[in-house]
């Protein structure tokens, strides 16, 4: 059996292949962010959509009643597609992927938390090296955290880099626990 996140991916870079090739990556992103903030701002179209005891035909005559200016064909189909296939329930799912890949034209969004404000020449070395390292552009947003108690931690999707003095402060508690008093 296919894993959900496989699932979510393929769907993702499918239509937005497909999309990007027919109205371009901007409208694709523009038509996932609309189709988010409506179901987000109504429910009742998600839980309607995924309802089994509704037609095919109703949930699209639906589906082109409530997307119409503004809204591509393509994203239309796309919901269509979703719901025949009765995986739209994963709709949430593929926006937030294609808007975390692909949002920032190649930049990857990174979560710089730290103790204290720092300089942009500061931010900017530290951006240069992460992109060394990792070998992508990177967004950085900036959030202070004073429960680090000095340093930096860096988030990026699923990889933390935690150079924080409470994380040094935990390892070495760790280590005298460990350690056995005779």
């Amino acid at each position: 059996m296919i894993s959900n996140r496989v699932l979510v991916k393929r769907y993702a870079e499918a239509f937005y292949k497909f999309a990007c090739e027919s109205i371009g990556a901007e409208k694709a992103l523009s038509n996932l962010k609309g189709v988010r903030d409506i179901m987000r701002d109504n429910p009742e179209l998600m839980e309607f959509l995924m309802a089994p005891g509704v037609g095919l035909s109703d949930k699209e005559k639906v589906i082109n009643t409530v997307l119409t200016d503004g809204f591509s064909d393509e994203i239309r189909h796309f919901l269509a597609m979703l719901t025949d296939k009765k995986r739209i329930d994963c709709f949430h799912d593929i926006a937030e992927f294609i808007r975390i890949k692909y949002s920032y034209e190649g930049e990857e969004e990174a979560l710089l938390r730290t103790t204290y404000i720092l300089d942009q020449e500061v931010i900017a070395k530290i951006k240069k090296k992460m992109e060394d390292k990792f070998k992508k552009k990177f967004k950085f947003y900036i959030e202070p955290d004073a429960s680090l108690l000095g340093g930096i931690q860096i988030i990026i999707g699923n990889t933390v880099i935690d150079g924080s003095v409470r994380r040094r402060l935990d390892e070495l508690k760790e280590k005298l626990m460990a350690v056995r008093v005779t």
